[in-house]
């Protein structure tokens, strides 16, 4: 299945980034498809497949982070992000919400940065074996 509108945009948000090791997991963000997609009513699980084998970070890293929120008219307390990395290769994208259902007009979803910044520094760490960035 290809990835939603949504997930292509929280994607790229979450992998941007000078850092030659974001450029790899964009790399397989670009070929990355939905192998499975579970919608819970407050949120999704989209696990990713890809069409052939993918190059990983260096030493193969397990971490998970997001730094991406999202505002809809429908969420009374926005909703959040959390990317999953295993083995140094994507493996799948969660979207929750705080209190609320998850909107079914995904289009009225506006994405930001928590705290209008970018927390590269810490998922670099992470990638790079150092701690752990929520």
């Amino acid at each position: 299945m290809k990835l939603t509108t949504l997930e292509s945009n929280v994607l790229e948000m979450l992998l941007a980034g000078e850092e030659p090791e974001l450029a790899t997991l964009r790399v397989q963000a670009g070929s990355a498809q939905a192998a499975d997609r579970n919608l819970s009513g407050v949120g999704f699980y989209t696990k990713f497949a890809y069409p052939s084998e993918q190059v990983p970070l260096p030493s193969r890293p397990t971490f998970d982070f997001g730094d991406v929120k999202a505002e809809s008219p429908k969420l009374a307390h926005g909703a959040g992000f959390v990317l999953f990395v295993r083995g140094g290769v994507l493996d799948a994208l969660e979207g929750y919400t705080y209190d609320d259902p998850w909107p079914t007009d995904e289009a009225s979803i506006t994405l930001s940065y928590e705290g209008g910044v970018r927390k590269r520094d810490a998922v670099m760490q992470l990638i790079r074996g150092a701690g752990i960035a929520r």
